[in-house]
């Protein structure tokens, strides 16, 4: 057995940056993920199309085909009074925005003042990633995950 569309592929992995700094890692817990649903970066997805258990790699994702280039438009600056009920507001800190593409991710990188400059860019845009991969299980997709478009059970954490 292979891994491809609707099959549920189980990988452990490590992810480093281009100074090879782990930002990443399975652990022992492996990944689990349906194939061909968008559950991965697509770069790693293309990658472990036709693999199989036991199959080890490693592979460098260009920023476009992992979580995109950086968009200078996702950096804004605004009032403090925007964070209404944070009483210390911090660079590093992630909040949950609301805009006209639906809810995603800031983080403020800089405070000056009352002027508060917020990223909405993936903490990973930008970057090549690095993933050290050895698949470790594989199987069918049950007709609940692929409902749901994605892998239930082991594996913990979905990405």
């Amino acid at each position: 057995m292979t891994i491809k569309n609707d099959k549920v592929g189980l990988i452990e992995y490590t992810l480093t940056n281009e100074a090879g700094e782990t930002l990443d890692a399975s652990n022992g817990n492996p990944l689990a993920y349906l194939h061909g649903h968008g559950n991965l970066i697509p770069g790693l997805e293309n990658e472990l199309e036709g693999k199989a258990v036991g199959d080890k790699f490693t592979t460098t994702i260009p920023a476009e085909a992992a979580y995109g280039e950086r968009v200078d438009a996702l950096v804004q600056t605004v009032p403090n009074s925007m964070f209404q009920g944070v009483d210390n507001l911090e660079v590093g800190m992630r909040f949950q925005a609301q805009s006209e593409q639906g809810m995603h991710s800031v983080e403020i990188t800089a405070i000056d003042g009352d002027q508060v400059t917020v990223d909405g860019n993936h903490p990973l845009a930008g970057m090549a990633l690095t993933f050290d991969v050895e698949v470790v299980g594989l199987r069918d997709a049950t007709e609940e995950e692929m409902e749901h478009g994605h892998a239930h059970g082991e594996g913990g954490h979905q990405h």
